[in-house]
C-alpha cells in the first residue's frame, strides 16, 4: 500500500533524476578538470623544461650517481658530466667503472672518481663510500643503483635475490641519503635524484620483490621531500617506464627502442630536463601518460594485466 499519490511519486522520481544528473555533472567536470590539470603538468614538465632549463650548477660541484656502469644510471653521468660537473661513478665492477670514467673524461672533459662498492654487501660497503666523499661539495645525488629479480613467482627466487633485491634497491637509498644529507644542509644547496619506477602503482605478480622495493623508495622520497622543503635541498622521485637497458633483457616489448620505450641516453635527457619543474615524473613524457591512465584503472585490473604481461 502506497502512503503516497502519484503527484508526490511523479516528483519524488523527478528529484532522483534531477539529483543524479547533478552527481553526474560534478563527477564528469571533476574528471574534465583532472585530464586538463593532467594536460597542463605534462607541458610543464616535458615542454617547458626544454626550453627554460634549470641551472643545475647551483646545487653544487660534484655529482655523485649509484648503478652507473650501465643503462640509466651511466646516462644520468653523462648528461650530467655534460652540464661540467665532475662525476662520482659508484658500481661494483671495476672494469666497467674504469671505462665509463674514461668515456666521461674524453667526451666532456670532467674530472672523474670512481668507488667501487658492490650494495649487496650492505652496512659494511658504507664507511668506505663515505671516505671517499669527505670534504667533498656534493651537489647531486642519484640514487639510480638497482636489481630486478623474475619475472616469477616468489617461491622460486633465491635467498641472494630476495636479500639483494633489499640490500640493493631498499637499503642504498636511506644509506647514500644519510651520507651526502648533512654537507648539503651546511651548505644550504643540493639535490637528490632518487630513481623508483612506474611499477608503484600498485602490486605487480611476478614481479612482487621488484615493485615492493620501489615502492619503498617512492614513499621515502616524497615523504623526505616534505620534511626538507624550504631548506634548499631538491629531492625528486622519477618513476621510470620501460627502458631499454639490461634489466628489460627479459621482455622483448621493452628491450627495443620504441615510443613507450626509449633508450636510456633519451630517457635520461628527458628526466634531467625535468629537474626544477616536477618534484614526482616519470622523467619521460609518454611514461608520464601511462601512468596517469595507470592510475585510474581499479587495482585488480592492474594486477591482472601486469601478471598477463609478465608471462
Amino acid at each position: 500500500m502506497s502512503f503516497l499519490g502519484t503527484d508526490e511519486m511523479s516528483d519524488a522520481g523527478q528529484i532522483a533524476i534531477d539529483s543524479f544528473a547533478i552527481v553526474g555533472m560534478v563527477l564528469g567536470g571533476i574528471l574534465v578538470l583532472k585530464i586538463l590539470w593532467n594536460g597542463l603538468k605534462l607541458v610543464w614538465f616535458h615542454d617547458v623544461s626544454r626550453i627554460c632549463k634549470t641551472n643545475l650548477k647551483k646545487y653544487g660541484e660534484w655529482a655523485v650517481v649509484t648503478g652507473s656502469t650501465d643503462g640509466i644510471g651511466k646516462a644520468y653521468a653523462h648528461e650530467l658530466a655534460k652540464k661540467g660537473f665532475k662525476i662520482i661513478l659508484i658500481s661494483r665492477t671495476l672494469p666497467k667503472l674504469e671505462s665509463v670514467a674514461q668515456e666521461l673524461k674524453e667526451k666532456h672533459n670532467v674530472q672523474v672518481e670512481i668507488i667501487q662498492a658492490d650494495y649487496a654487501d650492505g652496512r659494511p660497503i658504507y664507511e668506505g663510500i663515505a671516505q671517499k666523499l669527505e670534504n667533498k661539495d656534493i651537489g647531486i645525488l642519484v640514487n639510480n643503483v638497482g636489481v630486478a629479480p623474475g619475472p616469477e613467482i616468489f617461491g622460486k627466487l633465491t635467498d641472494d635475490e630476495v636479500w639483494n633485491t633489499v640490500l640493493v634497491n631498499v637499503a642504498s637509498v636511506p644509506a647514500m641519503t644519510q651520507l651526502v644529507l648533512p654537507g648539503m644542509l651546511t651548505r644550504k644547496r643540493g639535490l637528490i635524484v632518487n630513481i623508483s619506477s612506474t611499477v608503484t602503482i600498485g602490486p605487480i605478480p611476478l614481479f612482487q620483490m621488484y615493485a615492493a622495493s620501489k615502492a619503498f623508495v617512492k614513499f621515502f622520497s616524497v615523504a623526505l621531500e616534505y620534511e626538507y622543503r624550504g631548506t634548499g635541498i631538491d629531492i625528486q622521485t622519477v618513476y621510470p617506464g620501460g627502458v631499454v637497458t639490461n634489466m628489460t633483457a627479459w621482455s622483448s616489448m621493452l628491450h627495443k627502442p620504441h615510443l613507450w620505450s626509449p633508450t636510456a641516453k633519451k630517457f635520461a635527457r628527458n628526466a634531467v630536463n625535468t629537474i626544477g619543474y616536477a618534484k614526482e615524473t616519470a622523467g619521460y613524457w609518454f611514461h608520464d601518460v601511462q601512468l596517469m591512465i595507470a592510475e585510474t584503472f581499479p587495482q585488480w585490473l592492474m594486477m591482472w594485466s601486469s601478471k598477463l604481461m609478465m608471462r
